[in-house]
């Protein structure tokens, strides 16, 4: 796919906003799915609800669809690895084999370990471009014990945020 220079332009200009590293992951019918995503934001506390934005081209797309539901990870500094393994699918790898994962409201994965978890039920759906911006109403947050660093993407490269001492 040959890009224009507006659509080059456009990814520079974004790989240049700093992003958390979140794992959205799901479970339900349509099976145990994860991938890793920067597009995610809150939209609001009445009631509790984040926006998350998947491509429709991506291999698991119709499966969060299908389950309606899905969790919103948010990665610690330790998770770069475990980030890697689930950005590059690999036949008959079971990626939830790494990490220490619970179920809360939903049933989608809760990586026990993230700075937090955002346990969600699929709302209402906008179809933008190649992307689905799903809002997501959230049933539970999991709270870590001992947050860790953040990880976030920024320039192309997962990058460390230290918490303040």
């Amino acid at each position: 796919m040959d890009l224009t220079e507006d659509q080059i332009a456009f990814r520079e200009g974004m790989s240049r906003m700093g992003a958390a590293v979140n794992l959205i992951t799901t479970d339900g019918p349509a099976g145990k799915h994860g991938l890793v995503a920067s597009a995610v934001c809150s939209v609001t506390d009445s009631p509790p609800t984040v926006l998350v934005c998947i491509n429709r081209n991506s291999f698991v797309h119709d499966k969060f669809l299908q389950n309606g539901t899905l969790c919103v990870n948010v990665l610690a500094s330790q998770h770069q690895d475990l980030c890697n393994t689930f950005a590059r699918y690999v036949e008959g790898v079971d990626r939830f084999a790494y990490g220490d994962w619970i179920t809360r409201a939903t049933g989608s994965p809760v990586l026990t370990d993230a700075n937090v978890a955002l346990d969600c039920r699929i709302g209402s759906l906008l179809e933008q471009g190649t992307h689905s911006v799903m809002f997501c109403e959230v049933r539970a947050v999991h709270l870590s014990d001992r947050p860790a660093a953040g990880l976030v993407y920024f320039s192309r490269d997962y990058h460390h945020l230290h918490r303040p001492a």
